[in-house]
C-alpha cells in the first residue's frame, strides 16, 4: 500500500472511531426540545425541532429530581431515578445523562450493563460490592466506600450491592445521552428466549425455567 493510501485509510478509520465513540457532537449551545412537536417521553429526542433559543429559560437547566430516593423495588432493594432529556430537557444534544441510585441493606443492582455508554459512578453514601466482567470473563470487583468511584467500561456487565449497615447512595453519569439498560436476569428469562435453549444453556429443569420466568415475566417486573 502506497505511504499516501495508508495516510488516507488511518484518517478515515481514525474519524470513524471518533465518530462511533460517543453520541454526535452537537452543533449548536443547546437544543431544548419543543414539546409542541411531539412528546418528549416518546419521540426520539435529537429530531424533535428544538425551541427557539431566546424561549429558552435557566429552568430548562436546572433538574431538582434527585433531591431524595425514589421509589425502591421490593424484590431488590433498588431505587434508581434515571435523569435524561425525557425528564431533563436541556440534556438534549449534549451526549451525556445520570443517575441516583439507592440501595437498601443488602439491596443490590442486579448485573446489566449499557449498550451505549460507559459508566462513572460515585458513592455519595455507604459501602458497595461494586464491579464488571470483561470480555474473557474476569471480573473486577472489590468494595467501593463513600467518596470513591468506579467506572464500567461501555457494554461491559457490572453490578452492585450495599454490603454495609446503613442505607447507600451512588450517582452515576454517563457519556450518552441515551445509554440503554440491559437487565441480564430479564434479559434472559423475561424476554421469550426458547425454553429449550435455555435449559440447554443453564443446566435447568423445565420447572425452574418456568419459575424464573415467572419471576421475571415483563409485565410484573418495573
Amino acid at each position: 500500500m502506497s505511504p499516501i493510501w495508508t495516510i488516507l485509510f488511518a484518517t478515515i478509520s481514525l474519524l470513524c472511531a471518533t465518530t462511533m465513540a460517543s453520541d454526535p457532537d452537537p452543533v449548536q449551545d443547546f437544543c431544548i426540545p419543543d414539546p409542541r412537536y411531539g412528546s418528549l417521553k416518546t419521540a426520539h429526542l435529537t429530531i424533535l425541532p428544538c425551541k427557539n433559543s431566546s424561549e429558552a429559560t435557566t429552568d430548562d437547566f436546572v433538574f431538582s429530581g434527585v433531591k431524595r430516593a425514589g421509589n425502591f423495588s421490593a424484590d431488590t432493594g433498588l431505587a434508581a431515578i434515571p435523569v435524561n432529556p425525557t425528564n431533563f430537557p436541556g440534556l438534549n444534544t449534549l451526549g451525556m445523562s445520570f443517575i441516583r441510585a439507592d440501595l437498601k441493606v443488602g439491596g443490590i443492582n442486579p448485573p446489566h450493563f449499557h449498550p451505549r455508554a460507559t459508566e462513572i459512578a460515585y458513592v455519595v453514601e455507604g459501602s458497595v460490592y461494586s464491579g464488571f466482567v470483561d470480555s474473557t470473563s474476569r471480573v473486577f470487583a472489590r468494595t467501593v466506600e463513600q467518596g470513591e468511584v468506579m467506572v464500567y467500561p461501555r457494554g461491559l456487565v457490572h453490578f452492585q450491592m450495599n454490603v454495609g449497615d446503613k442505607p447507600a447512595t451512588i450517582f452515576g453519569s454517563f457519556n450518552s445521552q441515551n445509554p440503554g439498560s440491559q437487565k441480564i436476569p430479564a434479559a434472559i428469562f423475561g424476554s421469550g428466549i426458547k425454553e429449550e435453549l435455555l435449559e440447554k444453556a443453564f443446566g435447568l429443569s423445565p420447572k425452574q425455567i418456568g419459575a424464573m420466568r415467572r419471576r421475571f415475566d415483563p409485565k410484573k417486573v418495573k
